[in-house]
């Protein structure tokens, strides 16, 4: 049924400021040092064209990986196309981790000569680190990371030490590049597959991170403790009718053990600065078949049960934040389409309506931070690998940046299909309201009233295919032109009066 939205900027109640850094990214440790991350999808595979299927073998998940994955060089942090296309966003967060951050050895003096010492998994040198400073800091960035905490640098019966993260944090330090916030590990509720010490429990766990943020605060005082950067579980659940029973989260449900929140954070004694936790919808093609009830179909990436999946995750650990960080801000450092590198459309417009409607969720339930996984690594990544080509996800948070500001308002309509409406100040400082209304029906159109003149940003796919991977805006393609310069972002000038949004688009209007 189609939808009629008749917008009211003078009425409506402010529920809260948030963040002006909520949209924020992952460059992922992998990348910094170089190593094994996602294969890339063909473009039959990105386009719906060409079946993707991975068959299970009797090895398990570990016999999979070995086709699913090769090996990567470092990034180049200096590139310039990066660099520029980068600084367009305004200041962010940076966060560098992942699950190689936990196996990490900092060799900063360069005695290892490339060698990885025993119970890590790489080595990062001192120029790789640097590289990651002079990229924060020419962004204008804050930096987020999690440390080392592997059989490398300690046995489970033995208390986590200092020895590697002061390596990082001194650096960094005297580089003139702090490091703004902390994790003490990237998604500790895997445990083994986490890369913790063999025999780790959850109580050597919480023993180890008071350690850890207890010499953080006696030494970078200055630094946020965050935590515990769970991932899935803690009895989230979402969808309906046909949908029932379909699961958020990523790999971890395929983890050979895990554990919840609660398991992490009853009985520590050092007080966190910030609640994270990560969200995925599910896992990607890649994994589906070892876990399909974790896996959504492209033809369901519009559904109101799969946009409800990131507000779930933001009301189930709200509460969460609430007793463990009361007041505190709640970010979400990993966030993506799908666990396991991301879906086949996650480079596509498709993944952008999931995307918006995030943003647009969570800070109408929460203030904080989220970071969209990643700038460019993965299907999933702003940037394409290595070329650093920008996809429909990268132009449309580009947009939100610009055009959003930090107050909230109840938008006063209720969330349903062909109308998902979110309200804003306007990020210029000037007075009125900036709405973004999602037209999340592949086949309804959506009719809004406007009360006065507005400017208008329509988003939508390339010749109204949705699993384009160039998104057009006011129907003009978003490309880069000469010199990797940005393509025309201006609004058209939208009178009063009703004005129909098609279907399966995203409509900015600044009013």
């Amino acid at each position: 049924m189609a939808e009629f939205v008749k917008l009211a900027p003078d009425t409506l109640k402010a529920l809260r400021e948030v963040n002006p850094m909520m949209m924020s990214y992952n460059v992922e440790f992998a990348e910094v040092t170089g190593g094994t991350f996602w294969k890339a999808y063909t473009p039959g595979q990105v386009a719906g064209t060409e079946e993707f299927y991975v068959e299970p073998t009797e090895e398990g998940i570990a016999a999979m990986y070995k086709d699913l994955m090769q090996i990567y060089p470092p990034i180049d942090l200096y590139n310039e196309k990066l660099r520029s296309l980068a600084k367009e966003f305004g200041p962010v967060w940076v966060r560098v981790s992942g699950t190689w951050a936990t196996k990490t050895y900092y060799d900063f003096d360069g005695t290892t000569n490339g060698q990885v010492p025993d119970g890590y998994l790489n080595v990062l040198t001192r120029e790789q680190w640097i590289g990651v400073l002079d990229f924060v800091k020419v962004v204008g960035g804050k930096l987020i990371v999690s440390v080392a905490n592997c059989p490398g640098l300690h046995s489970a019966d033995e208390p986590w030490n200092s020895s590697e993260a002061e390596k990082l944090f001194s650096l960094s330090k005297e580089y003139g590049v702090p490091i703004n916030a902390a994790e003490f590990a990237n998604e500790p509720n895997m445990m083994a597959d986490t890369g913790f010490p063999e025999g780790y429990t959850p109580a050597d766990y919480r023993r180890d991170q008071d350690l850890f943020f207890g010499w953080l605060r006696a030494n970078y005082p200055d630094c946020l403790c965050v935590g515990p950067s769970t991932t899935g579980g803690d009895n989230i659940s979402f969808g309906k009718g046909e949908q029932e029973g379909k699961s958020g989260g990523g790999i971890e449900q395929i983890a050979s053990e895990t554990c919840d929140c609660a398991d992490l954070m009853e009985g520590t004694k050092e007080p966190l600065d910030v609640f994270s936790y990560h969200y995925y919808n599910g896992v990607s093609e890649r994994l589906a078949s070892v876990m399909p009830s974790g896996h959504w179909d492209a033809s369901e990436a519009h559904t109101e049960a799969y946009l409800d999946a990131a507000p779930a995750f933001a009301r189930t650990y709200a509460p969460m934040r609430d007793k463990y960080v009361p007041g505190g801000e709640m970010w979400v450092t990993e966030s993506g389409d799908a666990g396991g590198g991301g879906d086949t459309w996650a480079s596509t417009y498709l993944d952008v309506i999931r995307t918006l409607n995030e943003l647009g969720g969570f800070s109408a339930i929460t203030d904080g931070v989220i970071f969209h996984n990643t700038l460019a690594s993965s299907d999933y990544g702003f940037l394409a690998r290595q070329v650093f080509d920008p996809r429909p996800n990268y132009f449309a948070v580009l947009l939100w940046n610009r055009l959003m500001g930090t107050t909230v308002y109840d938008a006063a309509e209720p969330i349903r299909e062909g109308a998902h409406v979110y309200v804003r100040s306007r990020k210029d400082g000037k007075g009125g309201k900036v709405y973004l209304v999602i037209n999340n029906s592949m086949t309804e159109t959506t009719t809004v009233e406007l009360p006065k003149e507005a400017e208008r940003y329509t988003l939508a796919g390339e010749g109204d295919n949705v699993r384009s991977t160039v998104m057009t805006l006011n129907d003009r393609p978003l490309l880069l032109g000469e010199n990797n310069s940005l393509p025309d972002l201006s609004p058209v000038v939208q009178a009063a009066g009703k004005v129909d949004l098609a279907p399966a688009t995203c409509t900015f209007f600044v009013i």
